[in-house]
């Protein structure tokens, strides 16, 4: 059986658990202790939300259609880790609207709901979560070939857009987390990592929406049905993707047709005339982002390499806090976080899989 701890840089500060392992920075404390009687852990295993956690200021870059998207799931979902959400964006007019139609959302007993505030561009990085949702390469609907990879024809514009402001975020002193929604994720979380942010910062949130999918095929297709308790997913959002139907009980051939069929689901929306924007913005995006700042097991791909050897991967994982003390700011810095990476034995053709998509993605340069 293999690991796919084997795959991290050897340079790497790498610390093994059971069924897991933490990736940690040179300043990493001792992070808590999730799993003991008295740590962070819920009745079901869902890190909690109170002390620190709570009260989170999360800021968004660029209100297109999956920003906006995103947006709305963060004030549905985040009312008990996140205080405020600031966003900005270059059309004044979409700020405006945005702010006052989601803060009219509203249940009926009042429960409090994050607030959403406008934002200067020189506020962005003062938050503990910085989301960018920034894109200039959109294909439109109809004008790629179906064997086109869309997220490799956005490679090239927003490179050079999360550069400039991994670049702001380097230069403002920046300790949070930088968090990768517009594609192609793990390609662009490469590129906001070379402008000096480090290592455990960047994070990219494009996997969510893959076992999403993939899950949706599980519920239909009763060959598939063993994905829904104990399937994965890994790699990048879109070619390269590999989805295990079973780590326990893994089938290659089945594997790889349910894979199939779940990046074929992005293209097939695209063929209906529409963008697939609505999934990813929520999947991938709002659950996946708040399931971040809890604490919890969520996808979403984390840097495997040191310096510029290596990628990001998309792989189950979750963000532990280095030490106890501190407030919210403090807690989500980078010097004080860990990321625990799941960890479970797997078949060698499984391993192959998903070591071919990293190879390939340490491949690409943006």
């Amino acid at each position: 059986m293999r690991y796919l701890r084997e795959l991290v840089d050897g340079q790497r500060p790498v610390e093994k658990r059971e069924n897991s392992f933490l990736l940690k920075s040179e300043e990493s404390g001792t992070p808590t202790d999730f799993g003991s009687a008295g740590g962070a852990l819920g009745a079901h295993g869902k890190a909690q939300a109170a002390g620190v956690r709570a009260g989170c200021r999360v800021n968004l870059l660029a209100l297109g259609d999956v920003g906006g998207t995103v947006l709305l799931g963060l004030r549905l979902l985040g009312a008990d880790v996140i205080g405020s959400i600031g966003i900005y964006d270059l059309n004044e007019k979409l700020l405006s609207r945005y702010e006052r139609e989601i803060n009219q959302i509203a249940f009926p007993d009042g429960r409090t709901l994050p607030q959403v505030k406008i934002l200067e561009e020189e506020q962005l990085f003062d938050c503990e979560m910085f989301i960018f949702c920034a894109s200039k390469g959109v294909p439109q609907v109809g004008k790629t070939g179906e064997a086109e990879d869309v997220r490799m024809v956005q490679l090239k514009a927003n490179s050079r857009l999360v550069r400039h402001y991994a670049s702001m975020a380097a230069e403002h002193s920046f300790k949070g987390i930088f968090a990768v929604v517009s594609d192609p994720v793990d390609l662009l979380c490469k590129a906001a990592l070379s402008e000096g942010l480090s290592e455990l910062q960047v994070q990219g949130y494009g996997l969510g929406v893959m076992n999403g999918r993939a899950r949706y095929f599980a519920e239909r297709h009763q060959e598939f049905a063993g994905y829904l308790k104990e399937g994965r997913a890994f790699g990048p959002h879109g070619e390269d993707l590999v989805i295990a139907n079973s780590i326990e009980n893994y089938d290659d051939e089945l594997s790889r047709r349910l894979t199939e069929l779940t990046v074929r689901s992005n293209l097939d929306t695209r063929e209906d005339g529409f963008k697939p924007y609505i999934a990813p913005a929520i999947s991938s995006g709002a659950i996946s982002l708040t399931e971040t700042l809890r604490g919890n097991w969520n996808y979403s791909s984390v840097y495997f390499g040191k310096g510029n050897s290596g990628a990001f991967l998309g792989c189950r994982n979750r963000r532990l806090q280095g030490s106890g003390e501190g407030d919210v700011e403090a807690a989500f810095a980078a010097d004080n976080t860990v990321i625990e990476v799941e960890n479970l034995p797997l078949p060698e053709s499984l391993y192959e899989r998903i070591k071919n998509a990293y190879d390939n993605l340490k491949e690409i340069r943006g």
